[in-house]
């Protein structure tokens, strides 16, 4: 299907926002982090998923913004929260507690073996850029229960190996949660505005399982920094409705009047 004959006039950074949000159901405990995994939470909780519990890093727990934070520390989040509480509860207490069923994450390179590098760019001890780091990510995706990835889809951004492992997927060779006790299932899909991943259940390396509409194949291989892998049977992501794409618009919209001050 052509983006000419899509039913519905929508991005692909729009399909990308839905088809993350639609992954989480209603009532799941999700952690969830600022920029993408936040646009997609907050849809998810304005429409199919009213009961879904929003958890920031700064310790607030079943926040309802009515706009888009701009970080862990916006005032938005406490103030619609149903409580907040301390940073060290927050970790020790709701995450390492094991309270957490889903951790949403962006990253700015995965690997196939869905490790992220939030770190830096190139070499260790001369990189070429440095990142904002880890934040609570590392502990995110050892402590919830799964872990949701979305980004943008790029050849920068999915690179062969990533220059540091901030947060682990599974590890250089796939096998870096083998044997480790008390930890959850780490990444179960990447979300990205090409297509659908998820890991193969043996090998652990990421398997495209959908794409998204008028998407082909040879498009997500080129975005892709590694020979990608195909399902056998690869499915069609359902587009946005009409519903979701007009209760996400609008939510940026409040978002861009309240950050410019209107």
């Amino acid at each position: 299907m052509s983006h000419v004959e899509k039913s519905l006039d929508y991005t692909a950074g729009e399909m990308m926002t839905v088809t993350a949000a639609r992954a989480l159901e209603n009532g799941t405990t999700c952690f969830v982090g600022i920029g993408l995994p936040s646009e997609a939470a907050n849809l998810a909780r304005l429409t199919h998923a009213p009961d879904v519990v929003l958890i920031y890093e700064s310790g607030t727990l079943q926040t309802r913004p009515e706009v888009l934070p701009l970080s862990i520390g916006d005032g938005e989040l406490c103030e619609t929260a149903l409580t907040t509480v301390s940073v060290p509860e927050m970790f020790r207490y709701w995450l390492q507690g094991g309270k957490i069923n889903v951790g949403f994450l962006g990253t700015a390179q995965i690997d196939r073996y869905c490790n992220l590098n939030t770190t830096l760019i190139g070499d260790y001890t001369s990189p070429k850029v440095r990142l904002p780091g880890g934040g609570g990510a590392p502990e995110i995706a050892t402590n919830a229960g799964e872990v949701f990835i979305t980004l943008k889809h790029s050849k920068r951004a999915f690179v062969d190996q990533v220059d540091f492992i901030t947060t682990l997927g599974f590890g250089r060779d796939g096998k870096g949660r083998d044997g480790v006790p008390n930890i959850g299932k780490g990444p179960t899909r990447v979300i990205t505005d090409l297509c659908v991943m998820k890991p193969d259940p043996e090998t652990k390396e990421l398997v495209v399982v959908s794409l998204h509409p008028g998407v082909t194949a040879g498009q997500v291989q080129e975005a892709t920094g590694w020979e990608i892998r195909f399902a056998e049977t690869l499915e069609s992501t359902p587009e946005p409705s009409a519903h979701e794409l007009e209760v996400l618009r609008a939510l940026k919209d409040r978002t861009a009047q309240a950050h410019a001050g209107q």
